[in-house]
């Protein structure tokens, strides 16, 4: 485990996180945004995509998956199999390494535990999107249980992912008050 905790603390530099940025707003300014256009005019109306929804409401994601229709069922499950399989990567690293340069060498252990953070929020997407393509491509059959599933995995998701951004505020917060600091003194 503690290789897993060092690969972070390996490639952060500011090379990295620029590069990793710059991928990162590609997603949602370019990809995201192209595949969510295309799923509502294949669908004929704006339904949008599960991955985006906040809250617990299983019967809305099958409704959902109901409203596409089959041609935005089919290009949504090709999005989640391509896109949205790149998608968390890019995330995951870019927010281990901003955790990693905000808490590198902090003499207290438990950070070193929430560089891993992001990754736990990959895994959870990965899981949501397993759901979501299991309900696109088995439908009309609706199974309950895998929505319930995909929602429990999607709290879980933002869950993580929110936690990652509390440290990372945390963090800057702590940064900007060591900057502020020593001017106080002088």
């Amino acid at each position: 485990m503690t290789t897993l905790i060092r690969f972070p603390d390996r490639i952060a530099n500011w090379k990295t996180l620029v590069f990793l940025l710059v991928i990162y707003v590609s997603f949602p300014a370019y990809w995201f945004k192209q595949a969510e256009t295309t799923i509502n005019q294949l669908a004929g109306k704006p339904v949008g995509p599960i991955d985006l929804t906040f809250g617990f409401n299983p019967n809305r994601t099958r409704q959902m998956v109901a409203n596409y229709g089959p041609e935005a069922r089919a290009y949504y499950t090709r999005t989640e199999l391509t896109t949205d399989l790149i998608y968390p990567i890019v995330y995951s690293f870019l927010l281990a390494v901003v955790l990693t340069m905000l808490f590198r060498n902090k003499p207290y252990k438990p950070f070193a535990w929430v560089m891993l953070l992001p990754f736990a929020s990959l895994i959870f997407d990965y899981l949501e999107n397993a759901t979501i393509v299991t309900m696109l491509q088995t439908y009309p059959d609706e199974s309950i249980g895998v929505a319930v599933l995909c929602e429990l995995f999607k709290l879980a998701k933002w869950f993580s992912f929110g936690l990652t951004i509390v440290f990372i505020f945390y963090g800057l917060f702590q940064l900007i008050g060591r900057q502020v600091q020593p001017t106080k003194q002088r």
